[in-house]
């Protein structure tokens, strides 16, 4: 066997490790009603303001990424694209909402929106930072 070492992830190797970690998955796993949440906020103009991108895993909400550009910021954009894929996964039979954040970013957000600190990983990704793990009962 060879082992090799790369610096870029392809799409390729990145499609057949995923191929592989899912069929190993499935035996113990049923994921066949997960999928996407995506939840955009655009303006008259059809630009973005703002986007959430998550999936639904069995009875987890997990939001991966959660964006508000500055010219909407304090305007309730956040609060807004929350609830409405909070109601999403609630509609598709999700119990709970998993989100991550980094010191810098909107910890005090995700807990005005009722998602408790379950844990803190120090100095990541960095010294002096934190990336903190929030969870939400839907």
């Amino acid at each position: 066997m060879e082992l090799l070492i790369k610096d870029i992830i392809t799409d390729d190797d990145k499609a057949e490790l995923l191929t592989g970690l899912r069929a190993y998955n499935r035996q113990f796993i049923d994921a066949s009603d997960w999928g996407d949440i995506c939840v955009y906020l655009r303006d008259d103009q059809g630009v973005m303001c703002g986007g959430l991108i998550g999936q639904r895993k069995g009875d987890w909400l997990s939001i991966d990424y959660l964006w508000v550009c500055e010219t909407v910021r304090g305007e309730g954009a956040g609060s807004r694209l929350i609830k409405s894929a909070q109601d999403v996964a609630r509609e598709k039979g999700c119990r709970y909402a998993l989100v991550d954040t980094i010191s810098f970013q909107a910890l005090p957000f995700y807990q005005k929106q009722g998602f408790q600190l379950v844990n803190t990983l120090e100095d990541f990704p960095q010294a002096g930072m934190a990336r903190h793990y929030l969870t939400k009962e839907l």
